[in-house]
């Protein structure tokens, strides 16, 4: 690949990586919980990820385009499970900082957020062959883009967990951990809102 398209890739990638969405309320929420939780959060997201952009790069995905009740099932499933994620941040008591949630739980909750929302694939089919240079179109080419946006996802996601943990006794702290459990819930909540009243 031209060296121009991996410099532009890099920096897409990472932009993307940069926008808030589920992904940052989920580990914002679990990072109050330790390190432990706040990483299984973000390996689970990113296995969701990666599914998507495999099945981009095998061109996989396009079935979400090409059917509306596969698109709109996933839609539907993806927004109920954030309203319920948010729902359950909001009138729950904050667990005591020894009981943190199992990892199992947090890797889960960052699988089936990404696994469950069919705008990532749709996403993935349009971003990954934008820098598929002309003459070099193929599966192998689109399998190293997809790990590599992958790769950056998942480097930033690890910087989020690290710097949240270096402030985890603010964060642990009795009027602040709430506060962030209920900011986190509600920007669950209304992501989960949006995806319903959103078709496309």
């Amino acid at each position: 690949m031209p060296i121009e398209n991996i410099v532009a890739f890099l920096a897409a990638s990472f932009l993307i990586a940069l926008s808030p969405g589920p992904g940052t309320a989920m580990v914002l929420r679990q990072s109050v919980h330790g390190r432990k939780a706040a990483l299984a959060t973000v390996f689970g997201m990113e296995v969701g990820v990666a599914c998507w952009a495999i099945a981009a790069a095998l061109g996989l995905s396009v079935l979400l385009t090409a059917s509306e009740i596969a698109y709109h099932a996933l839609r539907i499933i993806g927004a109920v499970f954030l309203i319920y994620l948010g729902v359950k941040a909001l009138i729950s008591k904050s667990l005591p900082a020894d009981e943190p949630p199992p990892a199992s739980h947090a890797f889960r909750s960052g699988l089936v957020v990404n696994l469950a929302n069919p705008k990532l694939g749709v996403f993935a089919i349009s971003f990954l062959p934008q820098f598929v240079p002309a003459g070099e179109a193929g599966k192998g080419v689109l399998l190293f883009l997809a790990i590599g946006w992958v790769l950056i996802d998942t480097v930033w996601y690890l910087i989020i967990v690290s710097i949240l943990h270096t402030i985890r006794g603010w964060l642990s702290r009795p009027r602040v951990r709430p506060a962030l459990e209920k900011l986190s819930g509600g920007v669950l909540l209304a992501l989960g809102v949006r995806l319903v009243l959103d078709p496309r």
